[in-house]
């Protein structure tokens, strides 16, 4: 009797810890498959242009109502869009772990690809001088360095360091229009205060001045004078001005009507707000990880997450939202989405569509090198394989809650 209680004791608990081995096992898969995906996604990219021939092999494919701007925007979107994604998981430090090594190859990778973009020999060498579109993609390339500065930033040699900041400084010949362009000036001007470069501070304070007073309640932010219902306070607005304000305490810069406590309060009060706004986001997820599909640019696909993300990032998460249901209800949106056939081309480029190739989706400003937007979401890559985002229990979002009948959280609008 006692070997049998003994023996059932024993497969209990060797079935448990399987089970349980398991689960953990089936948790860290969601990070492989992340990582794989952004490995796919970049590969091509800074393969290429480390040995500056992107705008040679890139296939570029540009929106049916192409509104003749100089196509070779394309290059700088691609290179910006998914370096600013990419950045926190090169932050990492080296291991000799699978993901490990491809996290390596994409860092060398993209030091050279910083070097290509600014060597004006290099075929490779991004249109910084023409147009106003520059900008908006030198912004997102400004925001990889402010990501991961030890990692990106510091080890590039002096002479790459100053094009940077000569072309950055010439970017001031542009007069954003009053949108989210702001934010644009804002960030290329706050990396040039982060590198101890000459900066214009009257770029930084008129675009938090235009942010705050756009506010529309609940989260939301007006781009501009008029509210559109659209994914800009993703794309843009959420995530660069709260950027802009970190790195302003990070530097102890103070403004003319902002000191450093106020700069503090402003920064709690915005981090607040996107927490109400990725909680809604949260709860656009379905059952089966799609997600409501309105207003412009819904080519960037999964760059509609970048606030959730980045605040998973930074371990600010809002308390309704837990480590292991965000985690996985954005997974299951990436394998919604990327289960699709047509994502990308037989070279590995990312085309025009959401979830596919559905090339009549594209605005008159898109082109292929747009979509790498979508990188923002792999933003909680920075945090290590053993941080509790990857290694918390898998558990049901809020809206598979819902409609599978069990308990969820009610929701309710904020008021500042």
């Amino acid at each position: 009797m006692k070997t049998l209680t003994l023996t059932i004791a024993l497969y209990l608990f060797f079935s448990f810890n399987t089970y349980a081995q398991n689960k953990k096992e089936k948790d860290n898969d969601d990070r492989t498959y992340w990582t794989s995906l952004l490995y796919k996604m970049a590969a091509p990219v800074l393969s290429n242009m480390s040995k500056g021939e992107l705008s040679k092999n890139m296939q570029l494919e540009l929106s049916p109502t192409w509104d003749g701007r100089n196509k070779k925007v394309a290059y700088m979107e691609c290179f910006g869009r998914l370096m600013s994604g990419l950045a926190p998981w090169l932050s990492l430090p080296d291991d000799n772990t699978p993901e490990g090594i491809q996290r390596k190859q994409l860092r060398e990778w993209a030091l050279e690809s910083y070097k290509h973009a600014v060597d004006p020999d290099s075929p490779d060498y991004l249109l910084w001088q023409n147009e106003n579109q520059p900008l908006v993609d030198a912004a997102f390339i400004a925001n990889s360095f402010l990501r991961a500065p030890e990692q990106l930033w510091e080890p590039l040699d002096n002479v790459t360091k100053q094009r940077y900041i000569k072309e950055f400084q010439q970017l001031r010949r542009i007069d954003p229009p009053y949108s989210n362009w702001l934010l644009f000036s804002a960030i290329v001007e706050t990396f040039l205060m982060s590198a101890d470069a000459q900066y214009d501070k009257y770029r930084i304070n008129s675009a938090l001045r235009k942010i705050e007073e756009w506010y529309v309640g609940d989260g939301w932010y007006s781009d501009g004078e008029h509210f559109s219902f659209d994914y800009y306070n993703s794309f843009v607005i959420q995530p660069m001005y709260v950027g802009v304000l970190e790195n302003l305490l990070k530097k102890k810069v103070s403004l003319s009507n902002k000191n450093q406590n106020k700069i503090n309060q402003d920064l709690d009060l915005a981090t607040k707000r996107m927490q109400r706004y990725s909680i809604i986001l949260e709860r656009f997820i379905s059952p089966e990880g799609t997600f409501p599909v309105f207003g412009r640019s819904m080519t960037y696909r999964l760059g509609v997450f970048q606030p959730l993300a980045l605040l998973a990032l930074q371990e600010k998460l809002p308390q309704e939202l837990t480590e292991g249901q965000v985690r996985s209800a954005l997974t299951c949106s990436m394998k919604r989405m990327f289960s699709v056939e047509g994502n990308f081309n037989e070279k590995g480029f990312l085309q025009l569509g959401f979830a596919g190739h559905q090339v009549d989706l594209a605005d008159s400003y898109t082109n292929n090198g747009s979509l790498y937007l979508t990188s923002e979401v792999f933003l909680p890559l920075g945090l290590p394989a053993n941080h509790t985002f990857w290694t918390s229990p898998s558990q049901d979002w809020t809206s598979k809650k819902a409609w599978n009948g069990q308990p969820f959280a009610k929701d309710h609008a904020i008021r500042d």
